[in-house]
């Protein structure tokens, strides 16, 4: 397994924004890797103070103040939103850690980007790529081969068959199944269930078995 970093030397605390559902699983992520002694959250919401025991220690806009300090991992689940607050960070030279469950299981010479999170159960097969910001969550597989844009969302129980790319930004719903050879444009919604046979080349929202185009 590889995993794409940028020669940065790691800190002993990780600051994570979003303090959500999403950025509660990535602490959790986290916690479990034994990778830090200490972890934060950054959330614009005012009300939150402690999730799993980890405190929110201020706005997201804090973030800038902490980079020689931490690890910054943007847990926001809208992509459009993640690859900007991601960008931002990595052009001001911050660390952005891949973390990666440990009950995962990922074959030979995967690359892996930065900021993305693997999580409890998913099988990433050999020779595969997945770029940074990418959330392949849980029990979802991506078979031998496949290319994974930045920023890209295979959800729970999501199944990619070998040889598909994925564009950039796109959002692959709960157990959707994609076939072999099988290549996805960037800004997809492919939705909950839908299974994909033929390549899609027009940015829009997919749905059904086999997945077509929402006129919606």
């Amino acid at each position: 397994m590889g995993v794409k970093d940028r020669g940065k030397e790691s800190h002993e605390k990780l600051l994570i924004i979003g303090a959500g559902g999403h950025g509660k699983v990535v602490a959790d992520i986290a916690l479990q890797t034994k990778r830090y002694k200490k972890i934060g959250f950054l959330d614009d919401d005012e009300t939150l103070q402690d999730i799993l025991g980890i405190r929110v220690e201020g706005k997201s806009e804090k973030a800038l103040e902490h980079i020689e300090a931490a690890d910054i991992f943007v847990a926001v689940g809208n992509a459009e939103i993640r690859k900007n607050i991601q960008s931002q960070l990595m052009e001001r030279g911050a660390v952005i850690p891949t973390l990666i469950h440990p009950n995962v299981v990922i074959g030979k010479n995967v690359r892996i980007g930065e900021g993305t999170v693997i999580m409890a159960g998913a099988v990433i097969n050999p020779d595969s790529r997945i770029g940074r910001g990418c959330i392949i969550n849980t029990c979802a597989s991506v078979d031998h081969d496949c290319r994974i844009g930045n920023y890209v969302h295979v959800s729970v129980g999501a199944h990619l068959c070998g040889t598909v790319t994925i564009g950039e930004g796109t959002w692959v719903g709960a157990g959707v199944m994609v076939s072999n050879n099988i290549d996805i444009c960037e800004g997809c919604m492919v939705g909950t269930g839908a299974v994909v046979v033929k390549t899609i080349s027009e940015a829009g929202v997919y749905t059904g078995v086999p997945a077509k185009r929402s006129k919606k």
